[in-house]
């Protein structure tokens, strides 16, 4: 009798959005196949078509509640294109500061929240208990500055846009208002606190790291090209910048621009997953694919922007250098990282006066039939590109989030672990959760992800229920 089995792990948890994980296993009960698969659907590239483009900074950061500025910043950028705009010095500053916000909000989430739980109480620790709450029972402080620390995050957006989810702040050309000086002063008072709570993140995770080096060393470990956006002076820059493709196995960087990311990128559509893969045309598909975020950006970086965080990089790179630098569970050490990165750049804005600046807009009408937004947010580099008539009315919209960049390495990661872990049929709940960590470590957004124009591929398979296959219907995407 054959001992051929599917595996489900439907929904993964502690993730932003639905997906599952389908694993089969061969007649020795090893795995034969893992893949996953992302199971909702978001429209936003057709039904945005006939709207102004002025609408589109608010309408595509309704994509995401978790990370709605990420959207509206990149939309923002593409408006302004679209008006051939060089939006005034204290809008930039403002928009900058909107984004380590951003950043700071959802890193700490994603860390003190969603990781934690695996990385303090282990892989195998009751499921009921993997989650916040257990984190609060075992360590309490640590749970109290992940609160803090985010709450910090979200106070920064509250007072530039009104909000701390779905501001209306960043509008084609600049925007909508300035930040008086008390503003900027109450927030600067309470960076000591923020500090504080990021240390003890960054002092958790090297200590999880001495700790596990095994663990790490072969879970989901391998080299990849890596993309984001990079300064002048190669440092990750989460606004602006040039994006650099890193090949990690060449130690070589191709930089371009980010106007030009139709001729270095192209997307690939399998028909068992509503996300496509982005891939390198260069290299062709899956050959070409590569990772973005936290990880990438760290480990492609020439150095950090601030201090304090690039002594940290000097560290990391000490920490997980040779055997350890293309494992997927650095993702965790490198998001704090950068939160450390995105703490020091939201100060050192405040601590300039000028960012009270009135010169927050610049008003034109449109003059170009498209534009493109980059930049990176806080899962990897998000690109939006519009085309509108002569109404300034939009006739197409692409996008390209950082969970769609990461499809295939999640894929692949997913595989790495199930492969290490499941031998013989052997499949315990904590091997489970370990093969969900490794989508966890990219930390997807799947909302956001799912935009494919036009008909998806779709496969509807009805069985019996002796489990016969009774009737196949297939339908190919555009």
């Amino acid at each position: 009798m054959s001992k051929a089995r599917k595996i489900t792990i439907n929904p993964i948890s502690r993730i932003e959005g639905h997906g599952k994980v389908v694993i089969r296993l061969d007649d020795d009960g090893n795995v034969a196949d893992a893949r996953f698969h992302v199971t909702q659907f978001r429209g936003f590239e057709k039904f945005c078509q006939g709207r102004p483009f002025e609408e589109m900074p608010v309408i595509t950061q309704r994509i995401c509640g978790i990370c709605p500025v990420s959207h509206q910043l990149a939309s923002a950028k593409a408006c302004d294109a679209i008006l051939g705009v060089t939006i005034p010095e204290p809008a930039v500053a403002l928009r900058r500061l909107l984004h380590m916000g951003q950043f700071i909000q959802s890193h700490a989430l994603h860390f003190f929240f969603l990781a934690s739980p695996d990385l303090l109480l282990g892989w195998d620790a009751d499921p009921t208990q993997r989650n916040v709450i257990g984190v609060a029972g075992v360590n309490p402080g640590l749970a109290i500055k992940g609160i803090q620390l985010r709450k910090f995050g979200q106070s920064i957006i509250q007072n530039l846009g009104g909000k701390r989810v779905h501001p209306v702040y960043a509008i084609p050309g600049g925007v909508i208002n300035g930040l008086d000086d008390s503003s900027r002063l109450r927030l600067l008072s309470e960076f000591p606190a923020a500090y504080d709570s990021c240390q003890a993140a960054l002092d958790f995770i090297k200590e999880w790291l001495g700790k596990n080096r095994e663990e790490i060393r072969q879970f989901a470990n391998f080299q990849s090209f890596l993309t984001g956006l990079v300064d002048s002076s190669g440092c990750p820059d989460m606004y602006d910048g040039q994006i650099r493709i890193h090949d990690s196995s060449q130690h070589q960087n191709i930089t371009f621009d980010p106007k030009n990311y139709l001729d270095h990128i192209a997307e690939h559509v399998e028909p068992w997953s509503y996300l496509k893969f982005p891939y390198l045309k260069d290299q062709g598909y899956p050959a070409g694919s590569y990772r973005v975020g936290p990880l990438a950006r760290v480990n492609m970086a020439e150095g950090m922007s601030t201090p304090k965080a690039h002594d940290e990089l000097l560290e990391y790179r000490e920490k997980t250098r040779d055997d350890l630098s293309g494992s997927t569970l650095l993702y965790h050490y490198a998001r704090v990282v950068e939160l450390l990165n995105c703490l020091e750049s939201a100060e050192n804005l405040l601590q300039n006066p000028a960012i009270c600046g009135t010169d927050i807009q610049q008003c034109s009408p449109a003059v170009n039939s498209e534009g493109i937004g980059v930049i990176e947010a806080p899962r990897g580099t998000l690109i939006h590109h519009y085309r509108v008539d002569q109404y300034g009315a939009i006739t197409d919209v692409n996008l390209i989030v950082a969970t769609g960049h990461n499809n295939q390495a999640m894929n692949r990661s997913v595989a790495m672990v199930a492969n290490e872990f499941i031998r013989n049929g052997n499949v315990r709940e904590g091997i489970l959760n370990r093969i969900e960590g490794a989508i966890r470590c990219y930390d997807p957004c799947l909302s956001c992800s799912t935009h494919a124009v036009g008909q998806m591929p779709l496969l509807v398979q009805i069985y019996q229920a002796d489990g016969h296959l009774l009737t196949r219907l297939q339908r190919h995407g555009d």
